[in-house]
């Protein structure tokens, strides 16, 4: 079943895979993330699906975050968190927060908002040719709809400053080691290895999964609900600066940004 940018397939096995289909490079836009959100509110009350797999359409990109070219008319205070923030929030913590047990398949490019889909979900397995990146800060903005809190929480405080302060990607091997990803498929085997994790959890008991997932969460001081709404009005003031205006103009003008300084960004 596809709606708009987002197929859904159900198998007898009780699988559901999500393929986010947004070609060339499965960016996020509004109506992707509704129809994430509205395949995740179904895929939950169907008792058939135990278990679901997300994962990106074609060789290219699993997710290579937002459409940077929709950022101009959203740098006006009050814009960044109704029109486009606090959706990607919901939908999030909705695949974030999802009854049944759920495996990213990264194939391609994971960056931006890709990775912060991608870390929504319980279990991810990385193509060999898998990049994964953070690079919101070449704009002067940073990961907006969950990234510095569940980025943080898989791979510890020093590793996700150094992917969300550098912007840098890293590569598949790198991602296992740190703890971003779970396991590494063989070049174009990731959709298959997951879709065989997610076979051998719908065989487990839905009711034990649930609450040990519920359990794992409540092992921190903080809910991730909590620490993502608090960096909210973070994102709106980043996504307001001057700083982000010339990171968003430089990158459609492809040309190397020039920044203001700290002082001026702090007065922003």
């Amino acid at each position: 079943m596809a709606d708009g940018p987002v197929r859904c397939a159900v198998q007898p096995d009780g699988v559901a895979v999500l393929t986010l289909d947004n070609p060339p490079l499965n960016v996020v836009f509004r109506g992707l993330t509704e129809a994430l959100g509205r395949h995740l509110g179904a895929l939950a009350a169907d008792r058939a699906v135990r278990a679901v797999v997300v994962t990106g359409a074609g060789t290219r990109a699993f997710c290579a975050g937002s459409d940077i070219a929709e950022f101009q008319p959203l740098m006006q205070p009050g814009r960044i968190v109704p029109e486009k923030l606090q959706l990607q929030h919901q939908v999030f913590a909705q695949l974030d927060d999802f009854p049944k047990p759920t495996v990213a398949a990264v194939n391609g490019l994971a960056f931006g908002g890709g990775l912060e889909i991608a870390v929504c979900c319980d279990l991810l397995v990385a193509d060999a040719a898998a990049r994964f990146a953070l690079p919101e800060i070449k704009l002067g903005v940073f990961p907006g709809s969950g990234g510095p809190v569940r980025v943080a929480r898989r791979v510890g405080e020093g590793r996700a400053k150094e992917l969300m302060f550098l912007g840098e990607p890293i590569d598949a091997a790198t991602a296992l080691a740190w703890g971003l990803a779970n396991r590494v498929a063989p070049a174009g085997q990731a959709l298959a290895q997951a879709l065989a994790l997610a076979a051998t959890l719908a065989q487990r008991p839905p009711l034990a999964l649930a609450l040990c997932k519920q359990a794992i969460d409540m092992a921190f001081d903080t809910t991730e609900d909590a620490a993502i709404a608090a960096a909210l009005p973070l994102s709106e003031r980043a996504f307001t600066s001057l700083e982000s205006r010339e990171g968003v103009r430089a990158f459609l003008a492809k040309e190397s940004p020039r920044f203001p300084n700290a002082l001026h960004t702090l007065k922003d």
